[in-house]
C-alpha cells in the first residue's frame, strides 16, 4: 500500500525510528562492550521522531493534509530487526548499517517529494538523514575493531 498523505509519511517515519530504536536496544543488551553507542542511537531515534512530529504539527493544516505529499512504497524501506541466530558481531553491525541506509533513503526520498508542499518537515527529514548518515562510519569502525 502506497503512502500519499503527510500523516502517513509521519507515521512511517515514526515506525522506522521506533523499530530501529528497538533493534539498537536489543544489540546493546547482546553486545555490552559497545552498549552505550547503541543506546545513544536508540535515544537519538526517539529525539528524531519528536523533532519531526513537532515540525509536522507546527505547520499542518487541513489543506496540507488533504494534499498528497508523498508517493512512497513502505516496502522499499523495510528492514529486519531480528538478529539471526548465530550472527556474529560483525554481521550484526553490517545489518545495522544496512538498516541505516534504508532509513536514510526514506528520509531523503520523503524530503524530496514533500519539499514543494511543506518546508519544515522536509528540512527536518534532511537533518535526520544527515545525522543517521553519520552513524554508518561509526558502525563500520566498530566492525573493523571486532
Amino acid at each position: 500500500m502506497e503512502i500519499h498523505t503527510a500523516s502517513e509519511g509521519i507515521t512511517l517515519a515514526r515506525k522506522l525510528e521506533n523499530d530501529s530504536a528497538k533493534f539498537y536496544e536489543e544489540i546493546a543488551q547482546k553486545y555490552t562492550r559497545d552498549a552505550e553507542t547503541f543506546l545513544s542511537f536508540a535515544r537519538d531515534n526517539k529525539k528524531n521522531i519528536t523533532q519531526i512530529e513537532r515540525a509536522y504539527y507546527g505547520v499542518i493544516t487541513d489543506a496540507i493534509e488533504g494534499c498528497y505529499a508523498f508517493n512512497i512504497n513502505p516496502d522499499n524501506y523495510t528492514f529486519k530487526t531480528a538478529i539471526p541466530e548465530g550472527a556474529s558481531y560483525t554481521d550484526t553491525l553490517n545489518q545495522a548499517a544496512e538498516m541505516e541506509e534504508k532509513i536514510i533513503k526514506f528520509y531523503t526520498d520523503a524530503a524530496e517529494q514533500s519539499k514543494s508542499l511543506m518546508a519544515d518537515v522536509p528540512r527536518n527529514f534532511t537533518i535526520v538523514a544527515r545525522k543517521r548518515n553519520n552513524r554508518i562510519p561509526q558502525l563500520q569502525s566498530l566492525a573493523s575493531k571486532a
